[in-house]
């Protein structure tokens, strides 16, 4: 991991699609980030109630051509020197202002990523960031600073 403690850059949400605007902060339960569109059965479930991109990832797709922001591929959350990319399912990411979650898939890029430049989508397969889980409700904001615990990993449970 980088020397600098990993840490949120924006809190982005949208009423559905993207991109997803930043806001100064927002309360995060089981069902996600409160105003997001996500909250309806066809993006929803428990697995998928937050997403996480690295800032770094979209540097590089911008050094790559394409125009890119905070929240513009949907993601809710823009960290830096976390790379989630090379994280596995089961660690755990707690929040300093006391939301906990659990990385749970891989994210796939969206069809409406057609929207920012046809050929977006098949350049993020694999590059997109995570899909997690929340374990501990509460709130996120910019400039929180995140710890990485993956000694739970793969089933273990925080008695």
């Amino acid at each position: 991991m980088n020397e600098s403690k990993p840490e949120v850059l924006a809190v982005c949400i949208s009423p559905g699609g993207v991109p997803k605007v930043p806001i100064e902060g927002a309360h995060v339960s089981e069902k996600g980030l409160e105003g997001d569109g996500r909250d309806h059965d066809k993006h929803w479930k428990p697995t998928r109630a937050v997403s996480i991109q690295d800032v770094e990832l979209i540097d590089q797709l911008c050094s790559e051509g394409y125009k890119l922001g905070h929240g513009t591929m949907g993601e809710n959350l823009t960290v830096r020197n976390l790379d989630v990319q090379n994280m596995t399912s089961g660690t755990k990411l707690r929040f300093s202002g006391g939301l906990e979650v659990e990385l749970t898939d891989v994210r796939k890029p969206c069809f409406v990523l057609d929207k920012i430049d046809p050929q977006l989508q098949h350049d993020v397969v694999g590059r997109c960031g995570f899909m997690a889980r929340v374990t501990k409700p509460g709130m996120v904001r910019p400039g929180e600073t995140i710890d990485v615990d993956q000694s739970l990993s793969n089933g273990g449970d925080a008695g």
